[in-house]
């Protein structure tokens, strides 16, 4: 699995969001500097996130953005989503609208078995949890294997 710029940024400036509360909004330009994302890429991302319904957009004076819903009921799947489409593809293609043939048949369940733990994962965690530094259990014992941190 790749995680794009566009769905790191969007990941990143819903956390901005999640970490101002319920009741404060954000310009883009402060979010932009926050976490050091272009203005104008944030700009697009902050957009496709308003209208996925994540964040509300307010004008004027007090505008600024701010979370459509709780953060503790956003996972971080939700922002990706909206963001950079499906969490899991192959080639661009869902797993299941996938075939294949001899001895390849058997990458069909295992990329079914990929897409599931990832979704496992990211639509467990929230925004709550990783603006909290409050991972679940079961994360935080995968990132602290020491393997996870290195590259094969």
């Amino acid at each position: 699995m790749r995680i794009s710029a566009r769905a790191d940024y969007a990941v990143r400036a819903a956390l901005e969001l999640a970490a101002a509360g319920d009741e404060a909004s954000l310009k883009a330009e402060a979010i932009a500097a926050a976490q050091g994302i272009p203005h104008k890429f944030l700009e697009g991302i902050l957009g496709d996130l308003r209208r996925g319904g994540l964040v509300i957009s307010q004008r004027g004076g007090n505008g600024g953005y701010r979370l459509a819903r709780p953060a503790d009921s956003i996972a971080i799947a939700d922002v990706i989503r909206v963001a950079d489409g499906p969490l899991v593809s192959v080639r661009g293609v869902r797993p299941p609208e996938l075939a294949y043939c001899g001895p390849a048949q058997t990458l069909l369940p295992l990329w079914i078995a990929v897409r599931a733990n990832v979704r496992k994962i990211l639509d467990e965690v929230t925004l709550a949890h990783v603006a909290a530094a409050e991972l679940p259990d079961e994360v935080l014992s995968l990132a602290e294997d020491p393997k996870a941190w290195t590259n094969p």
